[in-house]
């Protein structure tokens, strides 16, 4: 894993188009398939995503063109 591929709830956001990063939580409970993230520290704490599995994951449902 490269870790300039991992991205924080913020950058989630931006790359899904959403105002807000707490937006990232609401879809992470919403959508099944959505990318579970790959480093959890805990409550609290921030969480990471690999940005090729959330791009895949907004191509997929058509939210990244």
């Amino acid at each position: 894993m490269d870790i300039d591929d991992l991205v924080d709830a913020r950058e989630v956001a931006e790359l899904l188009g959403l105002k807000h990063s707490n937006s990232v939580s609401t879809y992470s409970k919403r959508y099944e398939d959505f990318p579970r993230p790959v480093l959890n520290l805990g409550r609290g704490r921030t969480l990471l995503w690999l940005r090729t599995e959330i791009v895949a994951w907004g191509r997929k449902t058509g939210r990244i063109k």
